[in-house]
């Protein structure tokens, strides 16, 4: 791996870090109306995330594409809105282990669906590397207890975790990882208190006590602003494809910090899981890889990743100009 590639592989880690360790500020938010505490979380982020944005943001926005303001809609409805609303129901009737198995298969769906996309085949490091992430995460959280609509919504958080990334690689390069965020996040707070208004009338928005505000502060201020911005910050540097095999440390960031809110313990079958994780993370990333070989995947400007483009140990990209650099941030 090169200065750029770690970079972004340290991004990515942080923020599926970040993820799997606000569980703890999502248990204490049970009571709350979920689509209003989604339009607090999203527009307070939004809100921080508008100065970091850089000058130009506005016609940046003006610039977009209305197939790329498509992409941003559903980036947020499917990827952000969609994807909490899928995990809550499926732990309805199903234990939370099992949208948490199905989101960890979350890097093979990637591993194959960004290169089928491109119109290239899957790197076997990036897919193998994939597939120890997801049985490492199916260690680290086990099978719960679920049914036929568990495992459907289940299904469903699986195509939101996957969207998230995949959505957003052509709109990544037009607007960076702040704007990208910003926009995002302001697109989620809309749909958000629409989804409140529909389903639960004047009674969506609510004052938070101080315990759901402290939660609500730390899921918008860390989890949002500051682990969306890693997120793509990292996507951005090593593509998809590398960037979402560091979602399986999202489970294991989680059963870490259990014992410490006494939610959970962390016994051998969580570690076994957390070495897999590891060992898939680093075989899928180029961690295990010597300089020169491996094509980490970047994004150009019309959003596909170069197939050509192979990393050298200066860090630019062999091929015509750097698709690395002069990208907005």
């Amino acid at each position: 791996m090169n200065a750029t590639s770690t970079r972004g592989a340290l991004l990515a880690a942080l923020a599926c870090v970040l993820v799997g360790g606000s569980f703890t500020a999502n248990s204490v938010l049970g009571d709350y109306p979920y689509a209003g505490g989604q339009f607090l979380r999203y527009g307070l982020a939004c809100l921080l995330l508008v100065p970091p944005a850089g000058k130009g943001a506005a016609a940046r926005l003006r610039a977009l594409p209305p197939r790329q303001w498509v992409r941003l809609l559903l980036l947020a409805a499917v990827g952000m809105v969609g994807f909490n609303l899928a995990v809550i129901a499926a732990e309805r009737t199903a234990e939370p282990a099992v949208p948490g198995v199905f989101v960890g298969c979350a890097p093979v769906v990637v591993a194959v669906l960004v290169p089928f996309l491109d119109g290239r085949r899957p790197q076997r490091a990036v897919l193998y590397g994939a597939l120890l992430v997801a049985v490492g995460a199916f260690a680290v959280q086990g099978w719960g207890r679920g049914d036929g609509a568990g495992i459907a919504f289940s299904v469903c958080a699986l195509a939101g975790e996957v969207g998230f990334a995949v959505l957003a690689v052509p709109v990544l390069r037009s607007l960076g990882p702040r704007l990208l965020s910003a926009t995002s996040c302001a697109v989620a707070a809309l749909e958000s208190a629409v989804v409140g208004l529909w389903a639960d009338g004047a009674g969506w928005l609510r004052r938070p006590d101080t315990v759901e505000a402290c939660a609500l502060l730390w899921q918008a201020v860390v989890v949002t602003v500051v682990g969306f911005v890693c997120w793509y910050m990292g996507m951005q540097r090593i593509g998809a494809e590398r960037a979402t095999l560091f979602s399986g440390l999202i489970p294991v960031a989680a059963a870490c910090t259990a014992p410490l809110a006494g939610t959970g313990s962390y016994g051998l079958a969580q570690a076994a899981g957390s070495a897999l994780v590891g060992l898939g993370v680093a075989l899928g990333s180029g961690a295990l890889t010597r300089p020169g070989r491996g094509a980490p995947s970047v994004i150009r400007a019309d959003g596909r990743t170069p197939p050509a483009a192979t990393f050298r140990g200066n860090g630019r990209p062999e091929g015509r100009g750097d698709a690395v650099s002069g990208r907005p941030e």
